[in-house]
């Protein structure tokens, strides 16, 4: 947000406690949770950090149906099962906190970054957009 967000661009949050139960906050929480814990030292978001949702399984949110269904997924290990709190488990799922998916300013989805692409990486594909 601070290199791009003067310019046609923003960042949107999603809250989501199906990647080994680590949001168990309830949504009123999210910001201070943020602020003072994780990951804490007074960070205050610059985006829109929207309510909990679920991002895999039977009761996923339809944006994040059509983010999966637009894009393949990034990372071919899928991981511990045992962390994951949905069903079915499906390949094309978001596989852990922090994915990311870039939509261009037409609504459509550009690309979908792992949870450990660099953040050069998404800062070019931005800057590209733009």
């Amino acid at each position: 947000m601070e290199m791009f967000g003067d310019l046609n661009f923003s960042v949107l949050g999603f809250s989501c406690n199906q990647f080994g139960l680590q949001s168990p906050e309830v949504n009123h929480e999210t910001l201070n949770i943020l602020k003072y814990v994780r990951p804490g030292g007074g960070f205050v978001p610059k985006f829109p950090v929207f309510g909990k949702v679920e991002v895999n399984g039977l009761n996923e949110e339809p944006l994040f149906t059509y983010l999966k269904e637009s894009l393949p997924f990034v990372n071919p290990v899928i991981g511990d099962i045992k962390k994951f709190y949905w069903s079915p488990i499906k390949v094309n799922d978001i596989r852990w906190n922090f994915e990311k998916f870039l939509i261009a300013a037409d609504g459509m989805p550009f690309r979908r970054y792992e949870l450990h692409c660099p953040i050069a990486t998404v800062e070019k594909d931005i800057a590209e957009l733009i």
